[in-house]
């Protein structure tokens, strides 16, 4: 019987780590049944390489932000070119973008002035946001309905039950992954045991959080298998149910081609060679 297809919808498969052997990770996701990956940006400098990393492998899907723990790497020129960038390239979402309180010295009145427009440029694109909010859950909910009309994922989401509602009430759904692994996980794992399933989202973030057992290593998206079987099991439900029903959701929300096209967009793949700066 034919495995359901998993989509991995946060993973930074155009990082460093992964330069010496990309490929084979991809054909290691895809034997595993992964056969989408959401990859979000981190900074400016990185956008050509992430562009040209996903018009060369078939269902990797590019989304363009500045992520709030690259906040010195970050210019208010690089935050004029994202609409510009974005009405050229039609990315899928736009991010990593969000708020981070646990890291020290990142500024948290510039990581809000970062965070603001590009929830605005989300608004103005009619684009899907994917938002990292780290000790940083209410604000960034306020932030949501300070702009208003706005869908999304909070990726690696961490909250609380009450925090959660209160995004599924705004329309955004929350990515869960390696740290839901882990057995202590336990506040984590009520929440996905009873949540909504139209609000779940799968993911790796690889190479980052690992799953339980696989600590210190580089993680990899051919993993999301595993976080599955977790959720499967704290939901009493099969596999290949939630499998259909996260990737459905990964659909809707990115609003991501027929699972029988991988084709990327002409957009991506015309300028798969060119390596210019992140400014238009």
């Amino acid at each position: 019987m034919t495995r359901a297809m998993l989509t991995d919808s946060h993973c930074h498969i155009d990082a460093p780590e992964f330069d010496a052997d990309r490929a084979a990770v991809i054909a290691r996701a895809r034997a595993a049944g992964v056969s989408r990956q959401i990859v979000p940006a981190i900074a400016c400098a990185s956008w050509p390489l992430l562009r040209s990393v996903c018009a060369q492998h078939h269902g990797l899907f590019p989304a363009y932000g500045l992520h709030p723990m690259a906040l010195p790497e970050h210019r208010p020129e690089h935050l004029a070119a994202l609409p510009d960038w974005i009405a050229r390239e039609h990315p899928l979402a736009v991010g990593e973008c969000g708020l981070d309180f646990f890291v020290p010295g990142l500024d948290a009145d510039a990581q809000h002035c970062y965070f603001n427009r590009q929830l605005q440029i989300a608004r103005e694109f009619d684009l899907p946001l994917i938002i990292h909010a780290r000790r940083a859950v209410d604000a960034v909910i306020a932030g949501i309905r300070r702009v208003g009309k706005l869908r999304g994922v909070v990726h690696s989401f961490s909250g609380s039950e009450e925090q959660a509602r209160q995004l599924w009430q705004l329309g955004f759904y929350l990515g869960l992954g390696g740290p839901l692994t882990y057995p202590r996980a336990n506040r984590l794992r009520r929440l996905v045991a009873a949540m909504p399933l139209e609000q779940l989202l799968l993911e790796t973030d690889a190479p980052d959080q690992p799953n339980c057992g696989h600590q210190g290593e580089r993680n990899e998206p051919a993993r999301l298998r595993e976080v599955l079987k977790v959720v499967a099991q704290l939901r009493g439900e099969s596999e290949a149910r939630l499998a259909e029903a996260t990737s459905a959701n990964a659909e809707q929300l990115f609003r991501l081609p027929d699972r029988s096209n991988h084709q990327q967009p002409l957009a991506h793949a015309n300028r798969a060679s060119d390596t210019g700066r992140c400014q238009p």
